[in-house]
């Protein structure tokens, strides 16, 4: 039986806001294998932002185990957690979060600066993967001289550069219009079909409907963990 890429017990999250505490996650017990492609949903203030920060090892637990790859991420330091945020996550985020001033081809090749390449050896794997996000003639452009759908494409671009084990998708689509997120999700697909863990973080139906998994939270806790019946797919079109 294979040993679940993602896997916490009990896992807890508690912001003390002035004299008030607000229980964000209660005692959240998830396992996801390698491979997946899950869906995080529930309403506003249900626990799926804080959830996906704590997966992403941007925050820690206030109690609890989470364990990512075989290794127990939290009790680590920020400077730990930093270096398995690089290693381990690539993050897409709704708002593209890219640099203005740097290329979409330096854009994608950041990450790896963090990772200690060569320049020669990061522009190579970031030429690599923009061609596989269909961005190959587009290296030179600002992010400013690119449409949302081509910006969102370079984000794609950066998370997997670094051939991380989990894709970390934010509202991925929140900013695109119909068309453009379709070819979004479209591209999630690919990656999900080359082996890819992808967890998505969304509050919109149809958009979850491209993961194989949904995973329902209210009120800090895992309300539903279904299977999802009815996977909705732009490369196998029944």
């Amino acid at each position: 039986m294979q040993q679940p890429i993602i896997s916490t017990r009990q896992l807890r999250k508690i912001y003390i806001m002035g004299a008030t505490q607000v229980n964000a996650l209660q005692s959240v017990d998830i396992d996801i294998n390698k491979n997946e492609y899950v869906a995080l949903m529930g309403p506003s203030g249900s626990g799926k932002s804080t959830l996906m920060n704590l997966l992403g090892c941007l925050d820690s637990p206030s109690s609890g185990e989470y364990w990512l790859n075989g290794t127990n991420v939290s009790t680590m330091t920020d400077g730990d957690l930093a270096e398995v945020r690089n290693k381990e996550i690539g993050f897409v985020f709704q708002t593209f979060n890219l640099l203005p001033r740097l290329s979409a081809l330096e854009n994608v090749a950041l990450p790896l600066v963090y990772a200690g390449f060569s320049k020669h050896d990061r522009l190579e794997r970031a030429r690599e993967v923009m061609a596989a996000v269909g961005l190959g003639d587009r290296v030179d452009h600002k992010p400013n001289e690119l449409s949302g759908g081509q910006r969102q494409r370079v984000a794609i671009a950066r998370a997997l550069v670094n051939n991380p084990s989990i894709i970390l998708a934010d509202e991925p689509t929140g900013n695109l219009d119909t068309k453009t997120s379709q070819e979004i999700m479209g591209i999630f697909e690919e990656i999900h079909q080359q082996g890819n863990t992808i967890i998505l973080v969304t509050h919109e139906a149809d958009i979850a409907l491209h993961a194989h998994r949904i995973v329902r939270l209210r009120d800090g806790l895992v309300e539903t963990d279904t299977r999802n019946e009815n996977i909705v797919s732009f490369l196998n079109p029944a």
